[in-house]
């Protein structure tokens, strides 16, 4: 059996400012992951639920806060109703960087996750971007994601996004761009690729996934990339065992 920390964007989730169907393919796919595994999931999509409710302006950082605090409860009600048709128990942990700069803290939070896996219950993971000033404005789940994967002894993360894999060059501007299935070394040079995130609620891009790559790989632990639109490739990788695309660091 392994632990597996599956990562799921806002792009992935949320469509034309509304719960994509996306969601309940995710779950399905979870609920049959987590049969042989032990499954955590760190879930972006609060502000993006938040604003379902309240358009306010995201650029202000209490605004975020606020449609963060409004959507944080919407998007675990959209979970909960999803799992509870697979008779699936999922529960809600908000976390924050400082939580991992404390030992006590991590060792606490690292207890309960233990408890939870321990009795099959799949933990929702996000930022606590109500009270996060400063990862709200420079922070993002793949960060988060990075760390959950660490600190709570999983042997892989995997990130699912609007991005299917890592490609030898921008595949939207070279359509003879190839995507590379397995990375063991990261190009410093990529790290310096610009941050445009497809999706206007979304904090991260192709950066922030390489540095929560080169954490990990730096750690001695695995990182999948693929999409979250169609999920074939995924679950070729992690229930057939066959890696078909997406890209694989280790």
């Amino acid at each position: 059996m392994k632990r597996i920390v599956i990562k799921v964007g806002t792009a992935t989730l949320y469509q034309n400012e509304k719960l994509s169907n996306r969601i309940d393919n995710l779950v399905e796919f979870l609920v049959e992951l987590n049969k042989k595994n032990e499954v955590i999931l760190v879930s972006s999509g609060a502000v993006g639920a938040g604003y379902t409710k309240l358009k306010l302006d995201k650029s202000d950082v209490s605004n975020k806060q606020a449609l963060a605090s409004i959507g944080q409860p919407l998007l675990m009600k959209e979970y909960k109703i999803r799992f509870e048709k697979y008779n699936q128990i999922v529960s809600q942990v908000l976390l924050t960087a400082s939580d991992f700069d404390s030992r006590k803290r991590t060792e606490n939070a690292k207890n309960m996750i233990e408890v939870l896996l321990k009795n099959k219950i799949i933990p929702i993971i996000n930022e606590n971007d109500a009270v996060a000033i400063e990862e709200i404005v420079f922070g993002d789940n793949d960060q988060l994601s990075a760390y959950t994967t660490y600190y709570f002894n999983a042997d892989m993360l995997v990130i699912l996004s609007d991005i299917d894999g890592l490609y030898d060059s921008n595949p939207k501007e070279n359509k003879n761009a190839k995507l590379l299935k397995v990375v063991n070394k990261i190009d410093p040079k990529l790290m310096e690729t610009p941050c445009n995130p497809n999706d206007k609620f979304a904090t991260g891009g192709i950066v922030t996934k390489l540095k929560s790559a080169q954490f990990l790989l730096k750690k001695g632990k695995k990182m999948f990339l693929a999409s979250g639109f169609d999920l074939t490739d995924v679950k070729s990788f992690l229930i057939d065992g066959v890696h078909k695309k997406g890209t694989l660091f280790q």
